[in-house]
This record gives C-alpha cells, structure tokens and sequence, in this order.
C-alpha cells in the first residue's frame, strides 16, 4: 500500500477502494477500512468530484466536469492532495 503518494492533479484518480462515502448534509464521511482514517468532505461539490474522479482522464479534468469555479479549482486540489495523503484516493492506472 502506498503511503506518501504526491497529487498531480495533471494524472488520473479514483476513489481509493477500501473507502466508503456516507452522505452527510455537509457532505459526506469518508471512511477507510484499511487504516480506519475518518475524513470529513465539507462540501457536496467535494463529494461530486470524489465520485467522479474514476471517470476523467485527470483531477483537472473531474473539476472542470463537477463545474469547479476556476477561483475556487486551487482550494479543490488542495482537499483533494489532502485525500490523497491519507490513502482516500489514489492514482488510477489507465489502460
């Protein structure tokens, strides 16, 4: 299992699979049953574009598909470099 991956947010992601989302008003809960991190996604954007990541070529790509305003694109990256230092995604292996 990767532990210190870097977010390039240029490559291809997905949701990790050992991660499970719980709808929650704010957002969702993130939970990974491997090393039992508990991350709480604070916007149903957030949650979109995690969702959606398995199907783009790249997180750039996933922001510009979830309608990310490109003011707010940064602050998204960042999250999502957050996600994936805790294991709650992962790059993605394109065929």
């Amino acid at each position: 299992m990767l532990t210190d991956v870097a977010f390039d947010p240029s490559l291809p992601w997905q949701k990790a699979r050992s991660v499970a989302l719980r709808p929650e008003p704010f957002g969702a809960l993130a939970y990974h049953f491997g090393n039992r991190k508990l991350s709480f996604l604070k916007s149903r954007t957030l949650v979109a574009v995690v969702e959606a990541l398995a199907t783009h070529p790249s997180a750039e790509a996933t922001l510009a598909a979830c309608a990310v305003p490109d003011g707010q694109r940064p602050a998204y990256v960042k999250a999502l470099a957050d996600l994936a230092r805790s294991q709650m995604i992962e790059p993605r292996e394109t065929p």
